[in-house]
């Protein structure tokens, strides 16, 4: 793959899996908002739930498939790919996932570093 064509995919990936960790937060800030905040729970009013619900399952759905589009690319294992598909599950880890990955040079080369 080419330097440009890498560049374009490591950061189509890192701003996936930050949008991800993002639509993630808003959900659970939504969740907290309808099931703690508000007065009565079960008043019927959803809070962000019903904007954050489609807007984060998107988001997902997108990172998974580029989690499984950019693995050949950039030459993941079959773990290095698990591990970035179950970095979806847990809150921000998609975030985490991204960084460590950059750090360790799993996202091909940083522009800072070509």
């Amino acid at each position: 793959m080419t330097d440009i064509a890498t560049s374009r995919t490591r950061t189509w990936f890192r701003t996936i899996a930050i949008a991800e960790a993002i639509s993630w937060a808003g959900l659970l800030i939504a969740m907290i908002f309808k099931w703690v905040v508000q007065a009565d729970p079960h008043s019927g009013i959803q809070g962000g739930v019903p904007i954050m619900g489609p807007i984060h399952g998107g988001v997902f759905v997108a990172y998974v498939v580029t989690c499984l589009s950019v693995c050949s690319k950039f030459g993941w294992s079959a773990k290095t790919t698990a591990l970035a598909l179950a970095s979806s599950i847990p809150p921000l880890f998609t975030y985490v996932f991204e960084v460590l990955a950059d750090k360790r040079g799993l996202l091909g080369k940083s522009s800072a570093t070509s």
